[in-house]
């Protein structure tokens, strides 16, 4: 099937672009960028039509990659059912962010270097989902990581950007430590890298009842997780990426890099399902973080801030599922959060390119009478992902708190309360944008069909995608750990429903209702607004405490005191005493020189003649 040519046409787009697109007009960089994904979009519907129903998995050697001792890795691509619906969501949704950056993008420098890195994006993503190993997980791993840092930091003249692009790429490599000494960890124990190895391996072993050797391992590829999937407490760095153009913040929430973490865990379910005390943790974190990022959001005023705390909130819904064993609805809430955040995130970038810039809530207002396609598309995306009957987000979130229902019940109340709080501060967004009157001072007007398309695409999948029978898809290889319960969906459907009524009657009924409560609230909103000044905590505690041990200790101290004036000072200095002292005897006068040959044919003289004496 020449599985390597997913990944090779976005690879070639960037290299092109990458190294001529300077020399290209732009209707070839679009040709290019967008040409490879949609090549990959194809090709791997091709694959999957040639290996359907994928019921065993395919296979494919690429070459031996790394030979040592016991251990054999090769470059080897493989494709199951839980791949085929990860290349489909990001391929798919991949191509319609492409499109759309034509629009989003007309204006901006560097346009040839922008589709490059989003290619390089796109390549090393592939390479993820498809990999049948472990090393291989990790170079796209690191991939998609450098690319974050590249598309992130973008705008690299700005300081703030460089400054979010920094802070995504250090608290990240926090997490990939963890990543990879659970990596090294599972050579030692299981001697290979390779998934259906160490499957064969781990059926072999007990389940652990505490927290043992696997349990570690899982914990450790957990840490890695929480860094590239932002979950507490590692989740800092993703509301700081929206200092990336607005189909970057797309393409890193919906389709890509943050959901790695959960296609990793749902990859190695097998391991995962040996250690309950790991899937405990996840199921724990992931609940929390869900909770606590979706309070945060409901004090945001920058459009994009919203939806990015509404990312880390709803990537905690996904490791909830995958923690209590539900694997498919996990990845299910993947493919229809792709959907609804992917369109989410574009529509507040035509919000934001029809107001010529502004992302501040409170100047705007009253935008779905000059902006109706993107008011439907954001009203679709809106009731999505607060789960409101119908709707994409309803089949995929509330099947995770049903499932949750009887595994952990203050898992699912705190779940099912933080749907209530989702549905709030997403309408509140969208009531303030659209509704009231307009608060700007631009002047407001629809986006190209170039922009309006993809969100109409999106639109459509945020609706209708809770009808692609994704649990059912996947039972073949994770069987369903849940049953569905009607009264939990019910419940959680009821709360979601609750918050929309709430964000119309204090946004758009009786406006007067929020400000009332924002003073009434006080310190509380001060301390939800500022996001609990966690920031702040971690610049105080980790940040100046290493900048002052990097000052003081290893710059004054080693680098200048020890090395500088120390080792490579001293060692010069001996040097130079040492030339000066042969400086004087390379005088250049033969009357000295033959003084010395005189004092030292004397002085060997004497010393034979006390050799010879003493014998």
């Amino acid at each position: 099937m020449n599985l390597w040519l997913i990944p090779l046409f976005p690879l070639l787009g960037f290299l092109l672009n990458g190294l001529f697109g300077r020399r290209f007009p732009k209707p070839l960089v679009n040709l290019i960028g967008i040409g490879s994904v949609l090549l990959s979009f194809a090709y791997v519907l091709f694959v999957l039509s040639r290996i359907w129903p994928i019921d065993n998995g395919y296979a494919e050697h690429g070459f031996t990659w790394l030979q040592s001792g016991f251990l054999q890795v090769g470059f080897d691509l493989y494709v199951d059912r839980l791949t085929a619906v990860m290349l489909l969501v990001v391929t798919g949704v991949g191509s319609i962010i492409h499109i759309y950056s034509i629009g989003y993008m007309a204006h901006e420098g560097g346009y040839y270097r922008f589709f490059s890195y989003l290619n390089l994006f796109m390549f090393f993503m592939l390479v993820l989902v498809l990999a049948a190993n472990l090393l291989a997980v990790f170079v796209g791993w690191e991939g998609v990581g450098l690319c974050s840092y590249l598309l992130v930091g973008f705008y690299f003249r700005e300081g703030w950007a460089s400054n979010a692009a920094n802070k995504a790429f250090i608290v990240n490599r926090v997490g990939d430590f963890g990543f990879l000494l659970g990596i090294l960890s599972s050579v030692v124990v299981f001697r290979t890298l390779d998934f259906g190895k160490m499957a064969v391996a781990v059926q072999g072993m007990p389940v652990e009842a505490g927290f043992g050797t696997l349990a570690v391992i899982t914990a450790l590829l957990f840490l890695g997780a929480t860094g590239k999937s932002a979950q507490i407490p590692l989740y800092v760095w993703l509301p700081d990426a929206m200092a990336g153009p607005t189909p970057v913040s797309a393409l890193i929430h919906a389709a890509t890099m943050v959901t790695a973490g959960v296609y990793m865990i749902a990859r190695l379910s097998f391991l995962y399902n040996h250690a309950p005390a790991t899937m405990e943790m996840v199921a724990t974190v992931g609940v929390l973080t869900a909770f606590y990022a979706a309070t945060i959001g409901m004090a945001q005023t920058d459009i994009k801030k919203v939806f990015a705390y509404s990312t880390v909130s709803q990537l905690g819904y996904m490791f909830l599922g995958v923690g209590i064993g539900a694997y498919s609805t996990g990845i299910f809430h993947l493919m229809t959060h792709s959907f609804f955040k992917a369109l989410l995130f574009l529509g507040a970038g035509s919000v934001i390119h029809g107001l010529g810039g502004e992302q501040d809530l409170r100047h705007m207002g009253g935008l779905r009478r000059a902006m109706p396609i993107t008011c439907a598309a954001l009203a679709c995306a809106s009731f999505s992902i607060s789960g409101f009957p119908g709707f994409a987000g309803f089949f995929s979130k509330d099947a995770i708190l049903s499932a949750a229902y009887t595994h952990s019940p203050w898992m699912f109340w705190l779940g099912a309360f933080t749907a209530g709080m989702t549905a709030f501060y997403v309408f509140r967004a969208f009531f303030l944008a659209f509704f009231g009157t307009y608060r700007g001072h631009q002047h407001p007007h629809e986006s190209p069909l170039v922009m309006t398309v993809p969100l109409m695409i999106l639109a459509v999948l945020s609706v209708f995608g809770g009808f692609i029978n994704v649990p059912g898809f996947l039972s073949h290889e994770y069987p369903l750990a849940e049953h569905e319960n009607k009264l939990a969906m019910a419940i959680s459907a009821s709360f979601g429903i609750i918050g929309i009524l709430i964000a119309y009657l204090m946004y758009v009924a009786r406006p007067s209702l929020a400000e009332s409560a924002k003073n009434t609230l006080g310190g509380i909103y001060t301390l939800v607004y500022n996001k609990y000044y966690v920031d702040e905590i971690y610049q105080n505690t980790v940040v100046k405490p290493l900048e002052g041990i990097s000052r003081f200790v290893l710059w004054r101290g080693v680098d200048e005191t020890l090395i500088d004036a120390g080792i490579v000072g001293g060692l010069s200095r001996t040097v130079r005493a040492w030339g000066s002292l042969f400086r004087r005897i390379q005088s250049g006068s033969i009357r000295n020189y033959a003084t010395w040959v005189l004092a030292g044919s004397l002085l060997v003289i004497f010393v034979l003649s006390l050799v010879g004496g003493a014998r």
